[in-house]
């Protein structure tokens, strides 16, 4: 697809959700100069905290890689962010800023594993990542987000490659790496962000079951205190790679699937 537009610096991005792989697109669209602005719920869940733009839902401002994001309540105050060069996070689920905005490109990047939402009709552009979408139905664009030959692939016709459940590897490791809730309660901490931890130890703790961790590695991962979680959910994750400049730094998936998404942009709107 092909959409004249007369000054890329002030196209405007709405990305869906401010985890991390959320995180990882808008800093490289934000690096690239376009005006970027996060959706997020009133109580984000990310795990990789250290990398994920939705802690300033939490603590008003977080800073990813030298960029800093801000909580905004409304457009008015994204575009004084804008201004600051900044990076506005509004709580909005919904997408009710959506008219007042009126956003070139919207990437629906909650990575839900299906569409909550998005249509093609809401945006000149409009970007699902992962699984859940199909091209040209669902979005115009679909990037495939799942490790291996065809990571940020982008699909004009058709879906990304189904959810396969299993976490990518990383040192050798694919769910062995990820702490997940044991029980439905308020997830509690026992350990912090880059500690070093070994098999079988406890890091966390939910409805007075410990969770604990099948690999050693780094804590690189925890889901904030006192959120109340669900059996099964993603509480924390752990690198066996044992590298502690990897705690705070966007991660190698998150940045191609970021440029996957800047590409896409690239080619509806700079031709």
């Amino acid at each position: 697809m092909s959409i004249a537009y007369s000054n890329l610096a002030n196209l405007r991005v709405l990305i869906r959700g401010a985890g991390e792989m959320a995180s990882g697109v808008a800093h490289r669209l934000s690096r690239a100069g376009l005006q970027v602005v996060m959706t997020e719920i009133a109580e984000p869940l990310a795990v990789r905290r250290a990398v994920s733009f939705c802690e300033a839902v939490y603590d008003g401002r977080k800073q990813v890689e030298g960029l800093t994001a801000c909580l905004v309540s409304g457009p008015a105050e994204a575009r004084m962010a804008w201004k600051r060069g900044e990076l506005p996070v509004l709580v909005d689920p919904e997408m009710a800023c959506l008219q007042e905005l009126a956003p070139a490109v919207i990437v629906d990047a909650l990575l839900a594993k299906r569409n909550t939402g998005l249509a093609p009709e809401m945006a000149p552009l409009t970007i699902g990542l992962g699984p859940g979408f199909s091209a040209p139905q669902d979005a115009h664009l679909v990037i495939e987000t799942n490790r291996g030959h065809n990571l940020g692939r982008l699909i004009y016709e058709g879906q990304a490659a189904a959810n396969t459940g299993q976490p990518g590897d990383i040192g050798g490791y694919t769910h062995q790496r990820v702490l997940r809730s044991p029980a439905v309660g308020v997830f509690t901490p026992l350990a912090s962000f880059g500690q070093a931890v070994a098999a079988g130890q406890a890091v966390g703790r939910v409805a007075d079951q410990e969770v604990c961790v099948k690999v050693g590695g780094v804590l690189r991962g925890l889901i904030r205190p006192g959120i109340r979680v669900e059996k099964g959910w993603k509480v924390g994750d752990v690198d066996p790679r044992n590298q502690l400049e990897y705690l705070d730094t966007i991660s190698e998936k998150a940045r191609a699937i970021g440029g996957s998404v800047l590409e896409g942009i690239m080619h509806a709107f700079n031709r």
